[in-house]
């Protein structure tokens, strides 16, 4: 504890640490904590209470607003954060014992058309992965609804695992849906079902802003009459008008990308529909959730034969950094992932890695583009006529690109971790060793430690720091290198939870 640190005083709230003094008190010279709070009102806390007092952990980058002593303001926050704690508990109780009363007709053991398909999978599954299907079909053959989260790299099988698990329930005459947080990731599952099921007589449709409304309108009624099996979407299968003749199993991709009112809808789901979910950096409730084995959840920690850890390099924003690294990839035939998360100014940046690199094709894409100015974009990185994507986090999820294998992200200390993370595993999905960049433009120098020779040969800048960076977009930071290794979402996604 240094002094500008924010503090939590359990009887008082948030205030600033400004240091240690002595007061006699009685004739006695005693040492108390200094704190200020708003108005400005000041706190003596003795030393021997020190266990009234904690540091305060901010987990988004704006300060907090420092409460009074009087008032009763803060006792009035703590009542409201037990009484969303309490309605939080009784909410898991209802829907977990909900789903433990209710019941539905148990799937049967695979059959040899099952088996069949499995056949088809081009690689050798990994322990983890074996390990996955196997809970996840033990769960499917209880008679209970079943509620499983599948915890695995980018990269490391959890789609196969979500893919098998659809066949089985198409096997047993139910449907499936499958829920994606964007339009990109449902492209890439559409696709990846389509190719792995549709030989063997599924239909799989899908419903996007890409979708014309006519299509749409043709694939609802497909799935209202039970034609079509599995339908891959975004959180628009939770709207209206989407009326499945019998939905068996939701597999929902990344839970956390999805808004409130959508969570709200999937919360009831669970006691009705089995869920299978697939995350590499669960957010911390759903983390916690496992933790507690109030939902069931598999670990994929086995990479792929061949995969390479991203290196992973956290630096303060420098040309020669940008430069450099574009360079590099461009010099063996690569691609480049550039992040960059404001579209106000995404043009600017564009013109600025023009000048750095005169002889690299960019394309531009974020978020606010229409349909038919986004595709170009995409489909041209896809067949390697650019070399650098600039684009906003929308990358996040759903882009393939093997031979896309350098990473830069301006600003990361404003991303949260699991953003960060998701983005990093765009980069690195073959055999080729894969590069990332976490620049920061403001925060400490000293904010970061990096040891190892090879970092300080891929970062040279110099640029000045503006500013500050909060201490858990550091942490963040820092986490992020430290868990560089293959299998490492879990343990960050651990790591979030404690940072929170």
């Amino acid at each position: 504890l240094k002094p500008g640190d924010y503090v939590v005083h359990i009887n008082f709230g948030i205030g600033v640490f400004r240091g240690l003094v002595k007061k006699e008190i009685a004739g006695v010279q005693r040492e108390f904590l200094a704190l200020d709070y708003a108005n400005p009102d000041k706190l003596f806390v003795p030393a021997d209470q020190l266990d009234r007092i904690q540091k305060y952990l901010n987990p988004g980058d704006s300060e907090p607003k420092l409460n009074r002593l009087t008032g009763g303001e803060w006792q009035r926050t703590l009542g409201k954060a037990k009484e969303e704690a309490r309605a939080f508990a009784r909410d898991l109780v209802k829907v977990y014992a909900k789903r433990k009363e209710v019941t539905r007709r148990a799937y049967g053991p695979d059959t040899p058309f099952q088996q069949e398909m499995e056949g088809t999978f081009p690689w050798v599954e990994t322990p983890g992965q074996m390990q996955a299907i196997r809970d996840t079909k033990m769960d499917m053959q209880q008679p209970h609804p079943m509620d499983r989260l599948i915890c695995g790299d980018v990269g490391f099988g959890k789609t196969e695992i979500a893919i098998r698990a659809a066949f089985k329930a198409v096997q047993d005459g139910r449907q499936v849906a499958v829920l994606c947080p964007t339009t990109i990731l449902s492209e890439q599952h559409h696709r990846n079902f389509t190719e792995r099921l549709g030989s063997f007589g599924t239909k799989v449709g899908i419903v996007n802003r890409f979708v014309t409304g006519a299509e749409k309108k043709a694939q609802l009624q497909a799935v209202n009459s039970g034609e079509t099996e599995v339908l891959v979407g975004t959180s628009s299968l939770l709207g209206q008008g989407v009326d499945f003749k019998d939905l068996g199993l939701v597999i929902i991709d990344e839970e956390q990308k999805f808004g409130v009112k959508q969570k709200e809808m999937l919360k009831g789901l669970r006691t009705e529909v089995d869920v299978l979910t697939m995350s590499a950096t669960p957010i911390p409730r759903t983390l916690s959730m496992a933790l507690m084995d109030i939902r069931q959840m598999s670990l994929i920690n086995d990479p792929p034969p061949g995969r390479l850890p991203v290196r992973t390099f956290v630096r303060q924003y420098a040309n020669e950094v940008v430069r450099d690294a574009i360079l590099r990839e461009m010099a063996r035939g690569g691609q480049v992932f550039y992040v960059y998360n404001r579209v106000d100014s995404i043009g600017h940046i564009a013109e600025r890695i023009r000048s750095l690199v005169p002889s690299a094709r960019i394309g531009v894409g974020h978020g606010q583009m229409t349909d038919k100015e986004l595709e170009p974009i995409m489909v041209g990185f896809v067949k390697g006529e650019i070399d650098v994507l600039l684009s906003t986090t929308i990358v996040e999820n759903g882009i393939d690109i093997s031979n896309a294998n350098t990473l830069i992200v301006e600003n990361a200390d404003r991303l949260g971790l699991s953003q960060l993370y998701q983005l990093r595993g765009r980069v690195g999905r073959s055999d080729r060793q894969a590069y990332a960049y976490f620049l920061y433009s403001r925060g400490f120098e000293s904010a970061i430690q990096v040891s190892d020779a090879q970092d300080r040969a891929h970062s040279t800048g110099k640029a000045k720091a503006k500013g500050t960076m909060t201490e858990n977009a550091m942490a963040r930071l820092a986490a992020l290198k430290e868990f560089s290794d293959l299998g490492a979402g879990y343990s960050l996604a651990f790591r979030d939870l404690q940072i929170r």
